[in-house]
């Protein structure tokens, strides 16, 4: 097996790059990124020699090293085909994938981070700016996707939007819930946390639910 995916459960990237390897049944070894697990400390100065920053997932395929969760699904997609089509022929279908990509990223998952980030740095006094701001642009997230819903290229799955989608839905709805004025973006939620290889992955993050700052919900 020369696939190794460097990484930990209840990582949304880390979900990121686990969704299509699951999707496509690929066969990899997946090393935890967690002092406490066996092998923990080594994996983490692996990740830190590899990634600019010491951050995770990475992916090693024989020689080749590849970081950051979309490069990894790309990757994936080139070097590992399967029935799954992360990435559309077409180029101009794939450009559209790769900006909604972008939009879950960045506007989903980058506002859900503020709070978390707030939380972490204090958690009894999170810095209500950055709590506000955070909340703030996943509302507005939100509402930018339900207003385009019919015309983004969310489905077939799985591709490269399910695999950005999926954590920044997961953990974003834990942060601000999808409003009730937002139906189609919560039934896509709904509809992506059933997929099998999404709920694997929340599945296998379920042990480690306390390290949620805010405290996890009692729900998916």
């Amino acid at each position: 097996m020369s696939l190794v995916l460097y990484g930990h459960p209840f990582s949304s990237y880390t979900w990121k790059a686990l969704i299509p390897l699951y999707a496509n049944v690929t066969e990899f070894e997946f090393r935890e990124v967690d002092p406490s697990q066996p092998g923990g400390s080594e994996n983490i100065a692996f990740v830190q020699f590899a990634h600019p920053a010491g951050k995770f997932p990475v992916l090693v395929d024989g020689d080749a090293v590849i970081i950051e969760a979309t490069a990894i699904v790309e990757y994936l997609a080139v070097h590992h085909p399967s029935p799954a089509k992360l990435i559309p022929d077409h180029p101009a279908t794939a450009v559209d994938l790769r900006m909604l990509d972008r939009v879950f990223d960045n506007y989903v998952m980058g506002s859900a981070q503020l709070v978390v980030n707030a939380f972490i740095a204090d958690r009894d006094n999170p810095d209500p700016a950055q709590v506000e701001a955070g909340k703030t642009g996943l509302l507005r997230a939100y509402r930018w996707i339900e207003e385009r819903f019919d015309d983004l290229p969310l489905r077939p799955h799985v591709t490269l939007v399910t695999c950005a989608a999926a954590p920044a839905l997961f953990y974003g709805d834990w942060i601000e819930r999808i409003p009730d004025h937002c139906p189609n973006l919560a039934a896509y939620r709904a509809e992506i946390l059933a997929l099998p290889a999404v709920a694997r992955c929340v599945d296998g993050a379920r042990a480690y639910r306390d390290y949620f700052p805010l405290g996890a919900p009692d729900r998916d």
